[in-house]
């Protein structure tokens, strides 16, 4: 089996592969300060809660996190007796980068562009609905193209919560209307509504500077959320992710 972990700044996204089914996944609060003594534990109950074997034989790592690199490598070969593959520069992924320089790039957006090529083709959009909103382009040929970065939801919402003294903190949920007729639906409005609009503005914009017709692909914690409210999110895929981790794990993991 396989153990596909990606650290992100809002959540550890955990995926278990049996050859190439995705038997068990689940997300985790991600922990700056976690020690490898934390992390093995938590990633051994989780195998145990889904009622799989302890034994995996290979584990690789997307983290954007470097605080968390050294801990998760520890936790890797003290609590499974496995050296683990951390993507990053010198990763085989099958992708060549237009970027500069290529190792610039999120490990995290690099990881799902494999996953997406790989399962739905190119072109594409790929929408990362993260601690940031990610924006990436496959072109047809399968390469990497660059994107945008844009603030996250919860982000947006904790900075109008930090710096406007009287507005509340409100949950993400989508309002029935985008006329607020209080604070809080005001605020979710404004919140979730905007981010609805940056969609759908980024995707007419990067469709623009693109060949072809790309399928626009939303991903991460807060798809769920945004994608149906838009008008040109085609596939919901929330675990693309670890599918990316499992084929460079496939490319760069011998005893996978």
């Amino acid at each position: 089996m396989l153990l596909a972990v990606d650290v992100g700044n809002t959540n550890l996204t955990v995926g278990v592969f049996d050859g190439e089914v995705l038997r068990a996944h689940g997300r985790f609060a991600t922990r700056r300060d976690a020690t490898a003594d934390e992390l093995g534990p938590q990633l051994r109950a989780f195998l145990r809660q889904r009622e799989l074997p302890a034994a995996v034989d290979a584990l690789v790592v997307s983290c954007v996190v470097p605080a968390l690199s050294r801990p998760l490598q520890e936790a890797a070969q003290v609590y499974f007796g496995v050296v683990p593959h951390l993507v990053g520069p010198g990763t085989r992924t099958g992708m060549r980068i237009q970027y500069d320089p290529p190792r610039d790039v999120g490990a995290d957006r690099i990881v799902t562009a494999v996953g997406v090529l790989h399962r739905y083709g190119g072109p594409a959009i790929i929408i990362d609905f993260g601690t940031a909103t990610t924006f990436d382009a496959i072109d047809a040929r399968g390469d990497y193209l660059g994107g945008a970065i844009a603030p996250g939801l919860q982000v947006s919402v904790d900075a109008l919560f930090a710096h406007a003294a009287r507005l509340p903190r409100v949950e993400l949920e989508a309002p029935d209307t985008v006329l607020g007729r209080t604070t809080v639906t005001s605020m979710q409005a404004g919140v979730i509504f905007g981010a609805v609009g940056q969609v759908e503005g980024m995707v007419a914009r990067m469709r623009a500077e693109m060949e072809g017709t790309p399928l626009v692909v939303a991903t991460g914690g807060l798809a769920d959320l945004i994608a149906p409210l838009t008008t040109c999110v085609d596939r919901i895929d929330a675990w693309i992710t670890l599918e990316g981790l499992r084929l460079i794990a496939v490319q760069n993991l011998p005893r996978y």
